[in-house]
């Protein structure tokens, strides 16, 4: 009788999915694997996830992308800002990449155009620093009383989550067209956080307007703990920042950007080119007060913010 081989399972595609610095248990992770779920493919069943973290670390972004491109990765998902995206095209111009990043990335040079961008890359962009005008102004309705504004900012994020100059700009901008006066604090360390604060304080800073950067991402307990401690209503660009007890966000929908992400390397996995498939740009945009957070600081919010709120923690 002729002997039947049995057949054995092709291995699995791998993504290399890695960021600056995450949570497994984040709500970008949980999103892209939704996303890769609507394209037909599970983590362990129909496709592999190899996961990088650098903890903060942005030095290791270039290692985890070469790792990716020595032990042949099917698509590269570089999320978490802009280095990440950076270091995989410094990496490779043949696997795919699918990034979810702050910045423009015409503007970075990432990509020629959004739409067909060509070549090996394609992703979703947050426009985090392009809506710092509207968190301006939501913070100074929200505390109207206030005549001097702060910013905290990283000096010298280039690459990552936002970009210094151009944010300082928007921001004092932005106060000085509202009328308010507009104090800008650095900070590179958590020992410069405290320091910063403590100029906040000196300053009489009315309320805070935190950058969009990498370090107060890995530090957002601290900022958070500092900004009760001393009674400064505080604006942020991302909405785990209010679930944690931060005062106000306003921001395009993180989770929404990681489905889209995820729904992307499935598309690629099914045969789809990077190079035509559009970088997306957000369409949801998320608007969150922390209540308890605002009666805590002695804060009445108008009811006509809260009914303009996607959200109301209370």
């Amino acid at each position: 009788m002729p002997v039947t081989a049995r057949a054995q399972a092709p291995p699995l595609p791998v993504i290399g999915y890695f960021n600056p610095a995450f949570d497994s248990r984040a709500i970008g992770i949980a999103a892209f694997r939704q996303g890769l779920g609507e394209m037909g493919f599970v983590e362990g069943k129909s496709v592999a996830i190899e996961y990088r973290n650098a903890e903060g670390q942005v030095d290791r972004l270039s290692a985890f992308a070469a790792e990716f491109v020595r032990h042949p990765v099917a698509v590269i998902a570089a999320t978490g800002g802009s280095l990440p995206a950076l270091a995989a095209k410094a990496a490779t111009s043949t696997i795919p990449i699918v990034f979810v990043g702050a910045e423009n990335p015409v503007e970075l040079g990432l990509v020629p155009r959004f739409n067909r961008p060509g070549g090996n890359i394609t992703g979703v962009t947050l426009y985090a620093l392009a809506l710092t005008q509207k968190r301006v102004e939501l913070l100074n309705k929200l505390v109207p009383n206030t005549c001097v504004m702060a910013l905290l900012i990283r000096p010298t994020d280039r690459g990552g989550i936002g970009a210094a100059e151009s944010e300082t700009i928007d921001v004092t901008a932005a106060a000085n067209a509202l009328g308010l006066r507009c104090h800008v604090v650095t900070a590179g360390s958590a020992a410069e956080i405290d320091a910063a604060f403590a100029t906040l304080k000196q300053l009489g800073a009315g309320a805070l307007h935190v950058s969009a950067d990498l370090l107060f991402v890995t530090q957002r307990e601290q900022i958070l703990a500092l900004a009760a401690r001393d009674h400064i209503p505080t604006s942020f660009w991302r909405r785990d920042f209010v679930d944690a007890g931060g005062f106000m966000s306003y921001g395009a929908s993180i989770p929404e950007a990681y489905r889209e992400a995820g729904r992307y390397v499935g598309r690629i996995l099914r045969g789809e080119r990077a190079g035509d498939l559009p970088v997306l740009q957000p369409a949801k945009f998320e608007f969150v007060i922390n209540m308890k957070t605002a009666k805590a600081l002695s804060l009445d919010v108008p009811p006509m913010l809260l009914a303009l709120a996607d959200e109301v923690i209370e």
